[in-house]
């Protein structure tokens, strides 16, 4: 409970920063729905010349892209580090971390806010509502789907990141894995193999971010709930396990900041 209490207080600081210029607050929000919107025209495009894909749809989609974007969109404004922590590692930035009595990864990721992940937070939402899909069970399964997405999102991020306690700069490495994930994530599931599905299932987990979430917000069966519980638990804990081992090798920065 206190830390969750911590965790409360830093996301309300961050989110009073974010909104002391409310203008590029809005501006950069309604600037990613736009960018969110203009990039889903493609499949909208797409879908209308071809009906269907291996019995996945317009609506099947809309799903999907708004798991993923919501997802995306609150690991950005709740755990912003989550895409910098490689960097932090680096420069020797988490000693201000170290030195304090909490949980330095959580503490770590909790500190920074991404505010245009309102906008994609905001888009997924939206993305559901029109999908066709939409009840308020079905709001329910969507929100849950959403939280346990951004689980994985944010554990595989970890992982990626803390690959900089061995291999020093990690940062195109964490910029082809986001890239990769959002990518596959928003991929109608049916177009791969039993190979590549194996693949998007563990090395890139992006089925656990895109396909399986949004499946389980379609519709409610107990093997999908399973499937991503122990898929998000996996990861969470892995990527926990892997953040500190490779804390045993940090090296100080010697570094005199000032953080949230």
């Amino acid at each position: 409970m206190s830390n969750l209490k911590f965790l409360l207080a830093v996301w309300k600081a961050n989110l009073q920063s974010a909104m002391e210029y409310r203008a590029s607050f809005l501006s950069q929000m309604i600037g990613m729905m736009l960018n969110n919107g203009i990039y889903f025209l493609i499949w909208v495009i797409f879908f209308d010349r071809f009906k269907d894909v291996r019995g996945w749809g317009l609506g099947d989609m809309y799903v999907t892209f708004g798991v993923t974007a919501s997802a995306f969109g609150l690991v950005s404004l709740l755990f912003g580090n989550a895409f910098t922590l490689g960097d932090i590692i680096l420069k020797g930035r988490l000693d201000y971390y170290l030195s304090l009595p909490r949980p330095v990864l959580l503490h770590a990721l909790a500190s920074r806010t991404i505010a245009s992940g309102m906008g994609d937070f905001a888009y997924g939402f939206l993305s559901f509502m029109a999908s066709g899909y939409f009840s308020p069970d079905g709001l329910a399964r969507f929100v849950l789907a959403v939280i346990l997405s951004a689980v994985v999102f944010a554990s595989f991020m970890v992982i990626i990141q803390s690959l900089a306690f061995w291999i020093g700069s990690s940062v195109n490495m964490a910029n082809l894995a986001v890239n990769a994930m959002i990518t596959f994530a928003i991929y109608p599931i049916t177009l791969f193999d039993s190979t590549a599905k194996v693949i998007l299932f563990t090395l890139i987990p992006a089925a656990l971010m895109g396909a399986v979430p949004a499946a389980f917000a379609r519709a409610f069966t107990w093997q999908l709930l399973a499937e991503l519980l122990v898929g998000a638990i996996a990861f969470l804990f892995i990527s926990i396990a892997v953040f500190q081992r490779g804390l045993r090798r940090y090296e100080s920065g010697s570094a005199i900041q000032i953080e949230i």
